[in-house]
């Protein structure tokens, strides 16, 4: 099944329709949280090292707490798992409207909040990945994962724009309760679906957390072609995907351009990632996906020396477009591979895995590529980054 088929075979299940609408206001909540994070951390600190700790506070906590989240996602009922998680990224939304309209936020409670945020997410992110499945029959999986995908980057789109317009108008501190107010949709459209979830396994102790994760690393390395693919997901996600926490950076002192130029930049790399997302939704097939996921890597890392190349914006709008084109076709393509592979009691470890890799290793390649950038300026890190 190919094209508007495969599209229509995902949608036509109410229960991920309406998922699907209400992920799409939490995603593009999430895209404005993260501009306004980003353009705050830049105006108080001027530091690509502090972009870096930024996107350390995000992502870390998925790396260090990937043991016990896989566990759990596959211990509890991962709708009411989601509900949970969700209604906290609210709080934590909240939280930080509060503080910054109170004039609160430092650069160190700034990347203490995004912590908070990070664990949470941690905990979310492979109990999302492991409901998808239940809300669609097996042959339309693949184009139900391009399609969230496609909410994601849609949102990817409009939320630098109207994020870069609530700012101006505003303050950061609307964008925050503007976040917390799209968590909370997405709350009560969890409430009005009833997936068919699969049971939970019986109860062991949690003395044998560790076991259980050491299970999904077992079954990581023993499975077909899966260990390779997260070998090839870790050299993606350290120097492909770390450009983009420092497009505040490159927005102002590359390109002159201040927060515009980041909604802009921020917002191609949306446009791109659509395109990609519509490109995967339509092929459908898994066939043929692990070389398209491989040419992809190759056409990433071009874009990547394109923009490390220019002072022009158009021309960084450009590369940035084709990083988010192939960036996104890499990161569905092998969650889609992985997905179609996994034995349900192991999917949520597996993912856990896949999101401490995919998480963890954009934020190790900021770090370093920020702390790097404050010596030896943003572009020629990132060209080095294009090379490996």
């Amino acid at each position: 099944m190919a094209g508007p088929d495969a599209i229509r075979s995902a949608l036509s299940n109410r229960n991920y329709r309406r998922y699907a609408a209400g992920s799409f206001c939490s995603h593009l909540g999430t895209w404005i949280q993260r501009v306004a994070v980003g353009w705050l951390a830049w105006e108080l600190t001027h530091s690509g090292f502090w972009l870096g700790m930024i996107a350390v506070a995000d992502l870390a906590p998925t790396v260090f707490l990937a043991p016990i989240c896989g566990v759990v996602a596959d211990r509890v009922n991962r709708l009411h798992g989601s509900r949970v998680t969700q209604a906290l990224a609210a709080v934590q939304a909240i939280g930080l409207w509060g503080m910054a309209v109170a004039g609160w936020l430092t650069i160190e409670w700034l990347v203490t909040m995004v912590l908070v945020q990070g664990v949470i997410m941690a905990f979310n992110q492979p109990l999302r990945f492991a409901i998808i499945p239940s809300l669609v029959e097996h042959k339309g999986l693949g184009s139900a994962i391009a399609i969230n995908s496609i909410s994601f980057n849609f949102a990817r789109v409009a939320g630098p724009g109207l994020a870069g317009w609530i700012i101006l108008s505003g303050g950061v501190s609307t964008a925050f309760l503007v976040n917390a107010v799209t968590y909370i949709i997405f709350v009560g459209t969890m409430f009005i679906i009833d997936p068919d979830m699969p049971p939970r396994r019986a109860a062991r102790p949690l003395r044998e957390v560790p076991a259980e994760f050491l299970e999904g690393m077992q079954y990581c390395v023993r499975a077909p072609g899966v260990g390779p693919m997260f070998v090839l997901l870790g050299i993606y996600a350290v120097f492909g995907r770390a450009y983009s926490e420092l497009l505040p950076g490159f927005a102002d002192d590359v390109f002159d351009y201040g927060v515009k130029g980041f909604s802009m930049l921020t917002a191609a790399a949306g446009a791109g990632s659509v395109l990609a997302s519509i490109v995967l939704a339509s092929r459908g097939a898994v066939a043929g996906l692990t070389n398209f996921v491989s040419w992809n890597i190759l056409l990433l890392s071009l874009a990547l020396a394109g923009l490390a190349a220019t002072t022009n914006i158009w021309v960084g709008i450009a590369s940035v477009i084709l990083a988010g084109f192939s960036m996104l076709c890499v990161g569905v393509g092998e969650q889609t591979l992985l997905q179609n592979s996994l034995a349900s009691d192991m999917r949520g470890r597996v993912m856990s895995l896949y999101g401490m890799v995919s998480r963890g290793g954009p934020a190790l390649g900021a770090l370093a590529i920020g702390w790097a950038s404050d010596y030896i300026g943003l572009r020629w890190p990132i060209f080095l980054a294009a090379l490996i």
